[in-house]
């Protein structure tokens, strides 16, 4: 069997790795060596490749577990487009399907001949559905694009033609349960049937693995595709593009790709849910006497009322002038905060003014409320302890 490739080495963890570090590790190295971001760069693009390959079998709990059985050639269950993988839909019904296989295909018998697995082929798998992740601009994500993709999948190996076995061989039909899949337990008066222990129910063994796809029958490859992403979609959004996932085996339907968005933030508009909120400044002036300022929008400005002593901390609110909601019913809002602006330096003439307002307002102490406040709290009492 020839030698197969450390994925764990590929992805930089070790065998104890949880399934956290694992898909950190992936995404690393995915963003460091993507085709999109290494443009004619083939070595890249191979490496992007062996990263996917990895990934794919390590993050999948049942082929992890293939992977690390000592001595197991790991090709006869890996569940790959073409491949030679253990088919979970075919045992996907629950109790009357293991029933109805039992009684269709009879129990195994041992030293039976190739003509005993009449109707045991495995059934059609759907293809897997595949994740990616996009960048977008905040302009993008509000107004909606259309982007490239380019996502790691699999095709049915050039050199086995996707038989998972090496050039020249052929698997083999399972001696224990003579290509049926399947094998029958007794428990006392009922016979269990459950998947063969010796082929993973795939009804065939690989004794002389591909050395291109190491048994798989599969090869990644990488595919390039254009996708329309809807106005709205915010940072970690979840965008389904039916039938554009791995390839179905035997003829069976594609898998989805699900496209995760990364949203760069903007210097004005920030995200709160289906709304964006916008920090506004105020001079004193204004924030004292009120008046008409002009905030930006997405699609341009508005004039706002400023009321007559408004505090730092106030919320307006334009209705209908947020992000469309990806619900498709309405837009957001957008929420204005007012801060008043305080400057560092006055010239002259503004500190003059400033210390003719503080003149006017000589009897006027804000914090009042806060000696009173603390008096009945208690805290007055403490103060004059503590002298």
């Amino acid at each position: 069997m020839a030698d197969r490739p450390d994925y764990y080495k590929t992805l930089g963890v070790g065998k104890n790795a949880s399934e956290d570090e694992i898909k950190k590790a992936y995404r690393k190295l995915a963003r460091k060596y993507h085709p999109d971001a290494n443009q004619g760069d083939k070595k890249a693009e191979e490496r992007f490749k062996e990263i996917s390959q990895a990934y794919d079998v390590l993050s999948d709990p049942d082929k992890r577990k293939q992977y690390d059985r000592a001595g197991t050639p790991f090709g006869q269950f890996a569940n790959a487009a073409g491949g030679a993988g253990f088919d979970p839909s075919a045992f996907s019904g629950g109790f009357g399907d293991i029933l109805s296989n039992l009684f269709r295909n009879g129990p195994s018998r041992p030293g039976g001949d190739a003509g005993s697995v009449r109707g045991a082929r495995p059934r059609p798998a759907r293809g897997r559905d595949l994740e990616t992740e996009v960048s977008l601009t905040f302009d993008q994500a509000v107004n909606g694009a259309q982007v490239s993709l380019t996502v790691p999948t699999s095709q049915p190996c050039p050199t086995c033609n996707g038989s998972g076995a090496k050039p020249g061989t052929s698997p083999r039909v399972c001696p224990v349960c003579n290509g049926t899949g399947m094998e029958a337990q007794s428990q006392g008066i009922f016979s269990m049937s459950q998947p063969c222990s010796n082929c993973r129910g795939q009804g065939t063994v690989i004794d002389d693995p591909c050395p291109t796809c190491h048994g798989s029958g599969a090869q990644r490859s990488v595919r390039r595709l254009r996708a329309n992403i809807p106005p709205g979609v915010r940072d970690g959004s979840r965008i389904r593009l039916a039938g554009k996932g791995e390839p179905g085996v035997r003829g069976a339907e594609p898998g989805d790709l699900y496209v995760i968005t990364r949203v760069a933030e903007s210097s004005v508009f920030k995200r709160s849910g289906d709304n964006l909120e916008v920090e506004v400044p105020l001079t004193i002036p204004e924030a004292l006497l009120g008046g008409i300022i002009e905030v930006p929008t997405l699609r341009g400005t508005k004039r706002l009322k400023v009321a007559r002593g408004t505090k730092s901390g106030s919320v307006q609110r334009l209705r209908g002038e947020g992000p469309a909601k990806l619900s498709g019913k309405g837009r957001g809002d957008i929420h204005y905060r007012f801060v008043i602006d305080v400057p560092a330096t006055l010239t002259p003439e503004q500190t003059a003014a400033a210390e003719r307002l503080a003149q006017t307002m000589r009897d006027v102490n804000p914090r009042a409320r806060l000696f009173a406040e603390a008096a009945r709290d208690g805290g007055g009492s403490r103060a004059k302890a503590a002298a």
